[in-house]
């Protein structure tokens, strides 16, 4: 069954594209050895459209708010293309430093919740919401109505 997507971007510059993915978008990644890193992304969805010769694939991140999302890498020197209204979303595209471009866009449509895989076991939450519970504070709860009528209680049960 299928447990997750993989996405491949070429590039002439891979080392300043990953650093990208890293650094900017703030990705964690994995190295799969020798120094190629492999980043972590959010849920996915996919869709598929019409076209005229079936093989072409594309790669589109999806923001919360796409203005937000432009603001901040034109404060860290990236080229970002303008914000375009379509019936779908709000798309730009980025720059990457190798040349190539990424779409990203603040979606309109409904999101599907991300898929569950058969036989697979729920992760645990991660350390940081773990350590965040085991911080709660406890609180002394207040007594309960009639509580100091409990020995009246004992005495009829007698």
């Amino acid at each position: 069954m299928i447990t997750g997507a993989h996405a491949v971007l070429y590039s002439t510059d891979p080392e300043a594209d990953r650093a990208f993915l890293r650094d900017v978008l703030g990705l964690a990644g994995v190295d799969a050895g020798g120094g190629f890193l492999i980043f972590g992304l959010p849920p996915a969805e996919v869709a598929v459209h019409p076209a005229e010769t079936s093989g072409l694939q594309e790669l589109y991140l999806i923001c919360d708010d796409v203005e937000a999302f432009v603001a901040d890498v034109r404060g860290r020197g990236i080229a970002c293309g303008p914000i375009e209204e379509q019936r779908w979303g709000r798309i730009t595209r980025v720059t990457l430093p190798g040349g190539g471009g990424l779409g990203v866009y603040e979606a309109r449509h409904a999101r599907p919740v991300a898929a569950a895989t058969k036989g697979r076991r729920a992760r645990k939450a991660p350390a940081r919401r773990a350590a965040k519970a085991k911080t709660t504070v406890k609180t002394k709860r207040a007594p309960k109505r009639g509580a100091r009528g409990g020995a009246k209680k004992k005495a009829r049960r007698r």
